[in-house]
């Protein structure tokens, strides 16, 4: 069996990852290897940004480090709070959050890089800042009534409907984009919506930023 190539830090969840999601390694035409932090509740990393963590994380990427993977990632976008203490802890290349790409999107286009979220009410300053990303002009649009998607994923109370939460993140692109017309690209916090960008594309042609474009490029820049 090949050796993986990424590692990716896994928060406690319980919901179905279909294939587009970072959780299941038929996204990837690379070998992937995970790291289950059981501490990590969506309730601790999402909702609390609880920096007792950090050391939790830290501890399973150098696991993966001993696995001899290439470089790190994570399963949730609001880990962009702590990139720099783990990073900083580690001997391979770590990236932890879709949200370093934002100034990429912004130095392409000129214009308010569209984030859409899983929880806006979580998405702060502090994570913006964690991903030097603090100065950039966003605009932040969350999931946050979006029932089917919030339940599945959020709060694991309902199995995952994809064809429901489609339709949500659907409506969730166009309502940005109609009331943020300034907006030129879009960019994916959560790590769960890439297997919707088909959705999305059904409601406009803006260039479109995920963890698992970011993930290929990475992996184009390893030896």
């Amino acid at each position: 069996m090949s050796k993986p190539v990424i590692g990716i830090l896994m928060l406690n969840t319980s919901f179905h990852r279909p294939i587009g999601d970072i959780g299941n390694p038929s996204t990837f035409t690379f070998p992937v290897a995970y790291e289950r932090i059981e501490a990590a509740t969506i309730e601790r990393v999402v909702k609390v940004g609880d920096s007792n963590l950090i050391q939790h994380f830290i501890a399973a990427a150098k696991r993966l480090q001993e696995r001899e993977v290439k470089a790190i990632t994570t399963s949730c976008g609001f880990l962009a709070l702590f990139q720099k203490e783990i990073q900083r802890e580690l001997d391979v290349p770590f990236y932890a959050s879709s949200l370093l790409q934002i100034p990429i999107a912004y130095a392409l286009t000129g214009r308010p890089v569209g984030i859409i979220t899983a929880r806006k009410a979580s998405l702060t300053k502090q994570h913006l800042l964690g991903v030097d990303a603090g100065n950039i002009p966003v605009v932040i649009e969350g999931m946050d009534d979006m029932p089917n998607f919030t339940d599945a994923i959020i709060d694991q109370s309902k199995p995952l409907n994809m064809e429901q939460v489609a339709i949500e993140i659907k409506t969730v692109t166009k309502r940005m984009i109609n009331s943020h017309p300034e907006i030129k690209a879009i960019l994916l916090e959560c790590t769960n919506m890439p297997p919707y960008i088909h959705a999305m594309r059904e409601v406009t042609d803006l260039p479109i930023f995920d963890l698992n474009k970011f993930t290929n490029y990475v992996v184009e820049s390893l030896a």
